[in-house]
C-alpha cells in the first residue's frame, strides 16, 4: 500500500548533475547524486560526449553519488567498452560505501578498475567548480 501524503506534501525529485573537464586525452566527469533508470541517460550523455570530444581514458568522480542501481551500472559498463574501442578505459574513483558494496556483489569492482580516493584525480580537476 502506498503512504498517504499530507495536502498539499510534494515528493522531490532526483537530480543527477554531471560535468566534463578534458585534459589531453583523459576527461574527468563528476557525478552527483543518484544514478538510477530515470538519470542514467544523462550519465551515458557525458560519458559519451567525453569520449566523442577526444578522451581516451574516463576518470569518474563517483565520491558525490549517494546511489547506483543497476541500469547505472549498465552505463557505466557500456562507457568503459567504448573507451576500452578507443584503446582507452574507465576508472571509478572514491565510489562511497554503498556503490561500492553493489560493485562488490555483482563482482563488477573485478571488472572496472577503481580508485579509492580522489587523489587519482588530475588536481585542476578537483579544484575546478562543477555544475
Amino acid at each position: 500500500m502506498w503512504p498517504v501524503l499530507p495536502v498539499g506534501a510534494t515528493v522531490s525529485t532526483v537530480e543527477l548533475k554531471i560535468s566534463s573537464q578534458s585534459q589531453g586525452d583523459s576527461a574527468v566527469v563528476t557525478v552527483r547524486g543518484e544514478i538510477d533508470l530515470y538519470t542514467a541517460p544523462q550519465l551515458q550523455s557525458g560519458l559519451v560526449n567525453a569520449l566523442e570530444d577526444g578522451a581516451r581514458r574516463l576518470l569518474v568522480d563517483m565520491s558525490r553519488v549517494e546511489f547506483c542501481d543497476s541500469t547505472g551500472m549498465s552505463v557505466l559498463l557500456s562507457g568503459m567498452k567504448r573507451a576500452r574501442a578507443k584503446e582507452g578505459d574507465l576508472v571509478l574513483v572514491a565510489p562511497k560505501p554503498a556503490v561500492r558494496k553493489i560493485l562488490e556483489v555483482t563482482g563488477l569492482d573485478a571488472v572496472f578498475a577503481v580508485e579509492d580516493s580522489t587523489d587519482a584525480l588530475p588536481l585542476a580537476a578537483e579544484s575546478s567548480p562543477t555544475a
